[in-house]
């Protein structure tokens, strides 16, 4: 494998700012209140696990708990998840989105699909899944 050039970087660099500046989701959901990146992916993440633990966000975004519990912390001032004791074990917590977090995280859901259908609408079918398994294939090595 070969190191990227300078030029290559420099071109990537100009390439994310303009991707950045067009495709920004805090600008897809209008006028309300944004939510930070990790309030969103642990909001994201509860929609999807509903009962999960603070300890499931946790080892899904590769963080400290303690990150987590200041996310859900927010979350929860804010009216968007609830938590409540297990019943086998009062240590245990177990999250729900509020009605108000359902609609906040079908919200971003939308949002997302939006951006990423703007952002394949240019390509063709074949580069539309090239672009795909590329970025797959960033995401997925391990440094």
């Amino acid at each position: 494998m070969t190191m990227p050039t300078d030029d290559q970087l420099a071109r990537l660099g100009a390439a994310f700012d303009a991707f950045t500046r067009r495709y920004k989701l805090a600008d897809a959901l209008g006028a309300e209140k944004p939510l930070n990146e990790l309030d969103k992916q642990a909001l994201l993440y509860v929609a999807q696990h509903p009962g999960c633990g603070p300890t499931d966000i946790a080892r899904f975004l590769d963080i400290p708990k303690t990150t987590v519990t200041s996310a859900t912390d927010r979350l929860a001032k804010r009216g968007l998840l609830e938590r409540s004791r297990m019943e086998g074990d009062r240590r245990a917590v177990a999250l729900q989105l509020t009605g108000q977090g359902r609609a906040r995280a079908e919200d971003l859901l939308s949002a997302h699909r939006q951006i990423n259908r703007r952002l394949l609408e240019p390509l063709t079918a074949p580069e539309r899944d090239q672009f795909i398994a590329l970025i797959t294939k960033i995401v997925s090595h391990e440094y």
